[in-house]
C-alpha cells in the first residue's frame, strides 16, 4: 500500500445564503452539549469516477448546495465561543461566519489506498482541523478520479443524528429533492426540571469536568485507528449464538457481548473488571424533544462484568448483560434526570467517567444503523464506503463506530480508536477482517 501524499490547491469560506430562518444572534448550549466533550467528528465519504463531471463542476456545485443547506442550519455557519455570562461554558454564535471548505489532490489511486489504516486519513491528509470553524470540508481528487469527501464537526453543534439529517438535506438539495426534514434548533427544549432531581446512582456515571480535563486525558497507552469490515454471515451467526431460549438479541447486543469477550485477551493482568459502554440517542425516548431536533441528546449505558465471567461466559451469557445495561437508559426518566443532574453541576463541562479514562480497561460502541451511507448521493452518485473517526489524540476509552456498509448487503464497516493489544485480539479471528479494496469491491 502506497503512503499518499496531498496537495491542498484551494481554502473557500462557505456562508449560508439568504436570511436566517429564524433570527437568532447566538445559541447557549443544551445540558447534553455540555455532556459532548467537544470532540471533533469527521464523518469519511469516498465516491468512484464519475466520467461525466471535472472535479472542478462538482466542488462548485458542493458550495452552491451547501451555502443553501446552511440556511437551514445556521447555527452550522457560526462560532463556539466562551459564553459572556460563564466562561466555563460555550455558546455558539450565529453569526453566518461560514463553514471552511478545503480543495485538494491526492497523488495515489483510490484502489491503492490503506483504508484499514484510519491514522494514514486523518494525519492531515484528508481531513485538517481549524478552530476558527465549527464545520469544515475537505473534498479531495484522486489520479484515478475518484473522491473522497470529509466532514468535520465540533461535537458541541450536534450528535450524529444531527450530522446525519445536515448531510442527507445537503444530498437532497444537490439533487434538488424536496427536503424531508425541517431542523428544529429550540436548545431550550431540554430544560431542566425547578428544583432539579436526579437518581444519585448517576453519580456513579458522569462527572464535572473542565477543558483542560478533556484535552489532558492521561493516556496509559497509545491509540491507534483502524477501519473494519464484518460480513453479514458473521453477524447473522454471533446473532444466533446470543439467541437462547428464544429470547432473540439484535444484532448489535451480539456483537456487543462477542467484542467484550474478545477485551479480555487484551487486558493487563491485575484488572479484576472490565467496562462496556453504548451510546444511546434520547430521541423517541425523552418526551419533549422532537425526532428533527438538531443538538446532542446522548446518553451511555456502562455495563461492568468481571474478567473471570467474561472468559468463562458464552455470548448469550453476556449478551443478557448487554441488553440489561442498555435498557436501562432506553427511557424517558433517565433522560430526564440526566439533564437535572447536569444543571445541578453547571456551569461547566461534563463527561462520563469512563470517556475520561477513571473507571479502568473500558470499550465503547456507537451504533449508527440509522446514519445515512449509500443515500449520500450529492448529485454525482452513491459512495462506495462511508465511515466516521476522530482526529483526537486523548481519550481515555476505546471507541468502535459501526455502519452499514454502502453496498446495502447487511455487512458493517467498523472504525476503531483501541489499543494496539485489542486490535490484535479482535484481528485474531475472521469477524474482524481488515478493510481492504476488495471488500470495496475496486478493482485491483
Amino acid at each position: 500500500m502506497k503512503i499518499f501524499d496531498v496537495s491542498f490547491t484551494g481554502e473557500f469560506i462557505v456562508k449560508a445564503s439568504g436570511d436566517q430562518p429564524e433570527k437568532v444572534n447566538s445559541l447557549n448550549l443544551s445540558n447534553f452539549d455540555l455532556l459532548s466533550g467537544r470532540f471533533p467528528v469527521t464523518y469519511f465519504y469516498f465516491y468512484p469516477k464519475q466520467p461525466q463531471l471535472s472535479f472542478e463542476t462538482i466542488v462548485k456545485s458542493l458550495q452552491s448546495s451547501l451555502s443553501q443547506t446552511l440556511s437551514y442550519f445556521y447555527p452550522f455557519a457560526g462560532q463556539i465561543v466562551p459564553n459572556e455570562t460563564s466562561q466555563e461554558e460555550p455558546m455558539i454564535i450565529c453569526n453566518n461566519n461560514g463553514a471552511l471548505f478545503v480543495e485538494a489532490r491526492a497523488h495515489v489511486d483510490l484502489k491503492s489506498l490503506d483504508f484499514y489504516n484510519l491514522d494514514a486519513f486523518l494525519q492531515s491528509k484528508l481531513v485538517q482541523v481549524n478552530p476558527d470553524f465549527s464545520l469544515q470540508i475537505q473534498a479531495t481528487e484522486f489520479e484515478c478520479g475518484g473522491l473522497a469527501l470529509t466532514f468535520t464537526f465540533d461535537h458541541a453543534l450536534g450528535d450524529a443524528s444531527s450530522f446525519g439529517k445536515f448531510l442527507t438535506l445537503w444530498s437532497e438539495i444537490s439533487r434538488n429533492k424536496p427536503v424531508s426534514c425541517v431542523p428544529d434548533h429550540r436548545r431550550n427544549l431540554l430544560r431542566a426540571r425547578s428544583p432539579p432531581r436526579y437518581d444519585p446512582h448517576l453519580d456513579k456515571t458522569f462527572i464535572k469536568c473542565s477543558e483542560e480535563d478533556i484535552k489532558n486525558i492521561p493516556m496509559s497507552k497509545t491509540l491507534i485507528k483502524r477501519l473494519y469490515h464484518i460480513g453479514a454471515s458473521s453477524l447473522d451467526a454471533l446473532q444466533a449464538l446470543a439467541t437462547v431460549n428464544g429470547e432473540s438479541r439484535t444484532k448489535i447486543e451480539a456483537f456487543s457481548a462477542y467484542v467484550w469477550k474478545k477485551m479480555v485477551d487484551s487486558i493487563e493482568s491485575g484488572h479484576k473488571t472490565c467496562k462496556m459502554g453504548w451510546l444511546v440517542d434520547g430521541r423517541g425516548r425523552l418526551e419533549t424533544v422532537t425526532s428533527s431536533y438538531i443538538g446532542n441528546v446522548l446518553s451511555i449505558a456502562v455495563g461492568e462484568a468481571s474478567i473471570e465471567n467474561l472468559k468463562q461466559n458464552n455470548v448469550s451469557d453476556i449478551a443478557n448483560i448487554v441488553h440489561k445495561s442498555i435498557t436501562e437508559v432506553t427511557n424517558d426518566t433517565h433522560f430526564t434526570d440526566l439533564i437535572d443532574w447536569i444543571e445541578s453541576h453547571r456551569p461547566g463541562l461534563m463527561l462520563a467517567r469512563v470517556v475520561l479514562g477513571q473507571e479502568g480497561p473500558a470499550l465503547v460502541l456507537s451504533s449508527g444503523r440509522r446514519f445515512p451511507v449509500a443515500e449520500l448521493d450529492f448529485g454525482f452518485g452513491a459512495p462506495f464506503l462511508g465511515t466516521v473517526c476522530s482526529t483526537v489524540e486523548k481519550i481515555g476509552v476505546g471507541y468502535l463506530n459501526q455502519r452499514p456498509s454502502a453496498c446495502n448487503d447487511g455487512s458493517w464497516s467498523v472504525s476503531a480508536i483501541v489499543w494496539p493489544e485489542l486490535a490484535t485480539a479482535l484481528e485474531s479471528d475472521s469477524v474482524f477482517q481488515p478493510m481492504s479494496a476488495k471488500h470495496l469491491q475496486l478493482q485491483t
